[in-house]
């Protein structure tokens, strides 16, 4: 009775086992179904406008045919590459203090309001920079640069915090034993044991910011030409994207599939190059 018993545990345990992973895998396909269904439909409606000239022209007018979208690319290589110099620095810095000194009052505020920052609208966000910034030395790419780190301030930070938490403690008490001060411990040890972790938080923020259209409306404006200068309006993408779709002439409307589709495939290749890298590196470390 006593080996029955075990050997109808055993299955009912595998059984659950099955169906437990069967309903994790389904669900991760879940998670992956409107990824693939909005890539599909962008990739479908925006790959017979894509072409050369779309990424060395400039816009042209309304009701002309023709043209591309060179000056928003440009414009949003700028401010996402300044919002990174702003933000991500900061965030991390933020992630650390709360991961590794936060067990105060202080540092619970300071959760706490990084967290509500992570639910403020974009949109509130670019108000706040316009009121500022933008009415004191006008629309600008420091502006738009300004509201997208804001947004990328929590998330960095959060991640960055997250992560960290999870490396254990005996890395950190044998780095201190070895006389080496809690700074280097945490700048030569600890980020670098989890860089790959951090790197995918900074890709989440980046990708959060590259498509946001409503900050960039009240900060960076948008511009039909190169920016020449950091404190003139500059063109961007999601701004170019919205303008165009709204314009109601049939040539920019498909311009502005042509531009969301560019936009995703930025962010695409963005994080499976960065993520190829760190696997390269990860392997030549182990080699070595």
């Amino acid at each position: 009775m006593g080996l029955q018993a075990t050997s109808f545990q055993d299955r009912k345990r595998k059984a659950i086992n099955i169906a437990a992973l069967g309903a994790v895998l389904g669900l991760a396909f879940l998670a992956a179904v409107p990824f693939v269904l909005v890539s599909g439909y962008i990739l479908v409606k925006g790959i017979g406008s894509v072409d050369w000239a779309f990424f060395t022209e400039l816009p042209k007018g309304p009701g002309e045919t023709g043209g591309g979208m060179a000056n928003a690319m440009a414009g949003t290589g700028v401010l996402v590459t300044m919002a990174c110099l702003l933000g991500i620095p900061w965030g991390m810095a933020t992630g650390i203090y709360l991961s590794e000194y936060g067990h105060g009052k202080t540092a619970s505020i300071l959760r706490f309001t990084v967290d509500l920052l992570t639910s403020v609208p974009s949109i509130i966000v670019g108000i706040f920079v316009y009121g500022l910034i933008v009415v004191h030395i006008g629309y600008s790419s420091y502006a738009g640069a300004a509201a997208l780190a804001i947004i990328m301030l929590p998330i960095v930070a959060r991640s960055t915090e997250e992560i960290m938490k999870l490396i254990p403690n005996s890395v950190r008490e044998a780095g201190l034993a070895l006389g080496l001060p809690r700074w280097k411990v945490i700048l030569r040890i600890l980020v670098p044991g989890c860089m790959g972790g951090l790197v995918t938080g900074f890709m989440l923020a980046i990708a959060r910011v590259a498509g946001e259209t409503a900050p960039l409306l009240f900060t960076a404006f948008g511009n039909q030409f190169y920016s020449t200068s950091l404190d003139q309006p500059i063109a961007s993408l999601p701004v170019q994207i919205y303008n165009f779709a709204k314009s109601g002439f049939p040539d920019l409307v498909r311009q502005s599939w042509a531009g969301a589709l560019v936009l995703v495939g930025l962010v695409f290749f963005l994080n499976f190059g960065t993520r190829s890298l760190l696997y390269l590196k990860n392997r030549k470390e182990i080699k070595s």
